[in-house]
């Protein structure tokens, strides 16, 4: 019970970041650039990759996939854990995703982001490890 509990916790913390993380995104100007020149230039050029977009709807498009990956994981998880805690007993493999997924989210937190998402994302890991060692023993 309380690895089902720690899960949804853990995706439901994933989750609520992702939604902030896209309703900034799409409502706000928190995503853009303190100096206007940093966005006339990123509206302004592409990437090297392609020349079919700039470096500003670039810019959009990854962190609203982001935003979008990170509810579909919690809504995908928190669904199982509540519906189907079973199958992520039998299978072990949601557990170990879902720690993995943590993980590589504290990661680049850590690396590339600020003090609130790298909190919520730790909080959200231990619950991710804590259930799914539960999950094994």
């Amino acid at each position: 019970m309380l690895e089902q509990i720690l899960l949804i916790i853990g995706a439901a913390i994933i989750g609520i970041l992702g939604t902030l993380h896209l309703q900034r995104l799409i409502f706000t100007n928190s995503f853009s650039s303190h100096d206007s020149r940093v966005m006339d230039a990123m509206k302004g050029d592409s990437p090297v990759l392609t020349e079919e977009t700039s470096m500003w709807n670039a810019w959009i498009g990854f962190n609203a996939s982001h935003s979008l990956g990170a509810m579909i994981f919690s809504a995908s998880h928190i669904l199982l854990a509540s519906r189907h805690m079973d199958v992520i007993r039998d299978t072990k493999v949601f557990s170990l995703l879902a720690v993995v997924m943590g993980a590589g989210y504290l990661y680049l937190a850590k690396k590339y982001w600020f003090r609130l998402p790298f909190t919520g994302i730790l909080i959200a890991t231990l619950c991710f490890l804590v259930s799914a060692i539960l999950i094994y023993v």
